[in-house]
């Protein structure tokens, strides 16, 4: 397994570098800096380009989001875990919305190497940090319990696909049956097939097939972006 480091750290890069190897985690195949280096760096040559790229968000120049966007509209298969000290929910919805496979909150590096090996297995990756952000600004609070007007981004500033069929509940409860209603409500909060079908009494298959059939509907590519907008539809 390869990744490719971008932040704006030196020393951030050189110890998650020596970590990754020091573990066998993963070979580090380069390390940037900021944005623009590291689309460079991924466009190089054919075996510049990582099993996962880690990112960070802001950076001098070019921020992690900008880079993101471009490596993704050139090379869609791309698999970009952000990995960063801000848990805002504007920067959560932007990068995942983005199509990213993960964000994490640089607090503990030892979930990194469980996190690239999660996304290499085709799962999308939220820090605890990061769902209990998103949970929490469903009460209209951030992690702290105080308003987060701030952090929360207007109809207009959400991205696309976001918007469509819409980001307000009565809009987005149209599309869905009740049944589909209640799986996407648990899905917002974290819980996993195995752990819905426990708490409605489904086979898991059975909840398999209403997240596909949810995100068929809303036009939603994973259940995290699922999740995403089931919390901007009833914040």
């Amino acid at each position: 397994m390869t990744i490719a480091i971008v932040d704006d750290d030196p020393i951030v890069c050189q110890s998650l570098e020596t970590i990754m190897t020091a573990t066998g985690a993963a070979e580090v195949l380069w390390t940037a800096n900021d944005g623009d280096e590291a689309v460079t760096r991924y466009f190089d040559t054919p075996d510049n380009r990582p099993d996962v790229l880690l990112i960070d968000i802001q950076m001098p120049g070019r921020d992690g989001l900008d880079a993101t966007r471009e490596i993704l509209e050139r090379d869609p298969a791309a698999r970009i875990l952000f990995l960063t000290t801000f848990a805002d929910r504007a920067y959560i919805t932007q990068a995942m919305a983005l199509g990213a496979r993960g964000y994490l909150i640089k607090q503990d590096v030892t979930a990194v190497g469980p996190a690239i090996q999660a996304v290499m297995a085709g799962q999308v990756v939220l820090g605890s940090e990061v769902l209990g952000t998103l949970t929490n600004s469903m009460n209209g609070h951030s992690m702290n319990g105080h308003a987060s007007d701030a952090a929360s981004p207007s109809r207009d500033d959400m991205p696309e696909h976001y918007r469509q069929p819409g980001d307000d509940a009565a809009t987005v409860e149209s599309m869905l049956n009740e049944r589909e209603r209640e799986v996407a409500a648990l899905v917002a909060e974290g819980l996993d097939n195995r752990e819905i079908a426990h708490r409605l009494y489904l086979g898991e298959g059975t909840v398999r097939n209403r997240v596909s059939s949810t995100l068929d509907k809303l036009g939603l590519a994973n259940r995290t972006q699922l999740a995403i907008l089931w919390i901007n539809a009833h914040r």
